[in-house]
């Protein structure tokens, strides 16, 4: 397990002005393909400090200016405020929900519909959608959170992904960095933490594309992508 807790300001996509060469090899297909796909996972539910939920929107907001697209577990809460930020922007927002159905989702599970371009009803519950949540995110930032959060942390940890921790935000975020201590399974995902909702997402975004990317997740098959490269020509 890596771990770098230091606030670093990144550089963007790390791929320099229009027409200038990258700065690292890359490959072709996969994520290089399109946007980078950010999940947001936190509180839904219990007391939400307003600043916390100002900067929960703060990164919807910063997902959105970096032409991320935006997946939440469609739930309310911070990662509501993380899909309404976006939103703001004309950000691409889906939705991964737990329910059969809209009215499902609206009745059952009192969760919201703005925002979103689309909701994607699992019917899987919602410890089930926890995995379609982490597993349809190249990156995932943790803000807050309760048990649910923590077993999509556990997903993303295990899984080997890039996770960003918004530190400040109480609950689960707050006590990732005593979790990693402990934890001695080498999985090959890399933690980031800060405090800044604008630096947070642009560092994650910077790694993923300079290094995360080589093993974006311990179910990647390098052989997969340079076959679909050399596919491609």
């Amino acid at each position: 397990m890596r771990v770098d807790d230091l606030a670093g300001s990144g550089d963007g996509l790390g791929s320099g002005p229009p027409g200038a060469a990258p700065a690292v090899a890359r490959p072709r297909g996969g994520a290089f393909d399109r946007p980078l796909v950010i999940g947001v996972m936190g509180s839904a539910s219990g007391f939400i400090d307003p600043a916390v939920a100002a900067q929960a929107r703060a990164i919807g907001e910063a997902v959105a200016r970096a032409g991320c697209t935006l997946i939440t577990g469609a739930c309310p809460g911070l990662p509501q405020e993380a899909v309404l930020g976006a939103a703001s922007l004309g950000g691409l927002v889906l939705g991964i929900s737990p329910a059969l159905s809209e009215q499902e989702h609206v009745e059952r599970y009192a969760s919201p519909t703005e925002g979103f371009a689309a909701l994607i009803y699992t019917g899987s519950g919602l410890m089930g959608r926890e995995v379609v949540n982490i597993r349809s995110s190249d990156v995932v930032i943790v803000a807050g959170g309760h048990s649910g959060t923590l077993g999509e942390f556990a997903i993303a940890y295990d899984e080997g992904r890039l996770i960003g921790v918004l530190t400040g935000t109480d609950g689960v975020a707050d006590l990732v960095g005593e979790l990693v201590e402990r934890l001695v399974k080498e999985t090959g995902a890399k933690v980031l933490y800060d405090a800044d909702p604008e630096r947070l997402v642009t560092r994650l975004i910077d790694y993923y594309r300079t290094v995360h990317y080589q093993r974006p997740h311990s179910l990647y098959d390098e052989g997969t992508l340079q076959r679909d490269g050399a596919a491609r020509g």
